[in-house]
């Protein structure tokens, strides 16, 4: 397996990964394709984990460039990129995953030993039965149909209403807010707020907690400064 990054930190994080799933072992890191074409020419890799934005040529187009050579290889891209047109185009390419940055260990896990079982060494063997065969291009159909729905809205929610929720939240100066605080502020009913605030808990956007105090219980809301970019695709 080789590793494209550009971001020192990132590349090390990914190595670190890979050495917890067993089976993989990292032969190289490059920070640029024109490294990475450099060092495929010298090893014999299996994998790639590649990012696209990165001086010089971009992952897709290096990940274009790979099929027109018709390199025997797979690649599973690790990118911050997250619009449509560009999953689209990695998919289309032949990638076998598809990973936001950021991401959890066990997304990570889940994405090699998916390849593991499903990919790797197929090439090896000179028949495969057609249960095998489903298994893979289920995995494939689900991958596709899971970036068809990225960036829209879940049916009952509006981009208008979306749009509106989120300047409320960005004027609020508190450290956290509550359900409350949005519907009075924005004027829309508490159990519509409540969906969106569910929203946009459930792509990473907002944390979600439960505080107890004098009376019931409520949820409180803050902000995951890391997760920002989330929202972008969604407005």
């Amino acid at each position: 397996m080789m590793i494209i990054e550009d971001d020192p930190m990132v590349a090390v994080l990914n190595r670190q990964y890979v050495e917890r799933v067993e089976g993989f072992t990292v032969i190289g890191h490059a920070a640029d394709t024109a490294e990475a074409h450099a060092l495929l020419a010298k090893e014999e890799v299996d994998l790639l984990l590649l990012d696209i934005h990165m001086p010089g040529m971009n992952g897709l187009d290096f990940l274009r460039q790979l099929r027109e050579e018709k390199k025997d290889l797979d690649v599973i891209l690790i990118t911050a990129a997250s619009k449509i047109s560009q999953i689209q185009q990695a998919l289309r390419l032949g990638a076998v995953d598809y990973l936001i940055k950021p991401f959890e260990f066990s997304r990570f896990q889940e994405a090699l030993l998916q390849y593991q079982n499903h990919y790797y060494g197929i090439g090896d063997r000179n028949k495969v039965d057609q249960q095998e065969l489903d298994r893979m291009f289920r995995k494939k159909r689900e991958t596709v149909q899971e970036t068809s729905s990225f960036g829209t809205v879940p049916k009952g929610l509006t981009k208008t209403t979306l749009k509106k929720i989120i300047e409320v939240i960005m004027q609020i100066k508190a450290d956290s807010f509550s359900t409350e605080d949005i519907a009075e502020i924005s004027r829309i009913s508490r159990v519509s707020v409540r969906k969106y605030l569910k929203f946009l808990t459930e792509i990473g956007y907002l944390e979600e907690n439960l505080v107890y105090g004098i009376g019931r219980p409520i949820y409180r809301y803050l902000i995951k400064n890391s997760n920002q970019h989330l929202i972008k695709p969604y407005v």
